[in-house]
């Protein structure tokens, strides 16, 4: 059955993902050696594994997750209005998911399916160093497809934000062209992520052509900028991208992250950290900061400083959603507030 909504409020950004729930653990190096998983990495697992490597996890946090849902609850929690598109089954998960991501004030109302596979779950490894090994059963979330887009959530959005992470599955190819088609149409902006660079080596040819054709911001780290281009070098990286996009968002982790908007270059330096605990999430809050400062008409270098101080919160602390109020914290370091 077609998605539809009948709320009427305009908002900020309607991200469109995979709707999962995250299982975190603290793990060592070698424990992920033994478990045979590639560190830094997001694999796409079958069920059987899935159940197999839960088994071995340990004590585990488990909350309502995806890249595309927590950009969204963070543009909430800052103050914006989000609404999100993603699939879940009608399951105790779902039932999660569909809960945890309304109380925080993100719109939700895609029908839950009624059949076939389970809700999404991301096993999350997190090593001492802070970085996340993850493991995903897509379930349901991979079979979002074109008609599970609505209509009317896109064209009530100023941004519709994509989640590279859900270009693997064929159906959901069809629905970015969709939700692209339906915001430009509206006049509206269309924004990607791309999410991880595995993921562009599985589609760069895709994603390069559906770049040029519809995206309008664009938001990678270095790794997967390089990958989309082929580049040696970041330099070179940034050169391809300026002229494909209205706005490109590259994220640099300790080195901050550096804004192209046409001919204008901005470097933002990154949010000072005590301890890196956890990177899981963290340019997922980027995004949320950017496209909160983005679509309340701030400069383009002022929305990516809001983007380093909700990133800098993420990684404080285990888990990928803020700890802290966000508004608060934009407020009390940027002298930032927007009603």
């Amino acid at each position: 059955m077609a998605s539809v909504s009948t709320n009427n409020r305009s908002l900020d950004v309607v991200a469109v993902g995979n709707a999962i729930v995250d299982v975190l653990a603290r793990a060592s190096d070698q424990s992920l050696h033994d478990l045979g998983l590639a560190k830094g990495a997001m694999t796409l697992i079958g069920a059987p594994q899935a159940e197999s490597l839960y088994a071995k996890m340990g004590t585990a946090t488990e909350c309502s997750g995806g890249s595309a849902a927590n950009t969204a609850v963070g543009i909430a929690q800052l103050g914006g209005r989000a609404g999100f598109i993603g699939k879940v089954r009608d399951d105790q998960l779902g039932q999660i998911f569909s809960h945890d991501i309304r109380a925080v004030g993100v719109e939700f109302a895609t029908p839950p399916a009624t059949n076939g596979a389970p809700t999404a779950r991301c096993l999350i490894f997190v090593t001492p160093d802070a970085q996340r090994t993850m493991q995903t059963f897509l379930g349901v979330a991979g079979e979002l497809g074109s008609d599970d887009v609505d209509p009317g959530m896109i064209q009530r959005a100023s941004i519709t934000y994509l989640e590279g992470y859900l270009f693997d599955p064929p159906p959901a190819k069809k629905a970015f062209e969709r939700a692209a088609s339906l915001a430009h149409a509206a006049a509206k902006r269309v924004a990607l992520t791309l999410s991880d660079p595995f993921c562009v080596d599985r589609h760069r040819d895709d994603f390069q052509r559906f770049i040029t054709d519809h995206v309008d911001v664009l938001f990678a780290n270095e790794a997967e900028i390089t990958s989309l281009y082929r580049s040696d070098s970041f330099d070179a990286a940034l050169q391809s991208v300026r002229d494909q996009c209205e706005v490109a968002v590259l994220t640099r982790s300790e080195k901050g992250a550096v804004i192209v908007a046409g001919r204008e270059v901005h470097v933002v330096d990154a949010a000072h950290v005590g301890q890196v605990v956890d990177t899981t999430g963290a340019g997922d809050l980027f995004a949320a900061g950017f496209l909160f400062g983005y679509t309340q008409g701030l400069p383009v270098a002022i929305a990516g400083r809001i983007g380093a101080v909700c990133a800098g919160e993420i990684i404080s602390h285990f888990g990928a959603r803020p700890a802290t109020s966000l508004a608060d914290l934009v407020k009390s370091k940027l002298g930032i507030t927007v009603s």
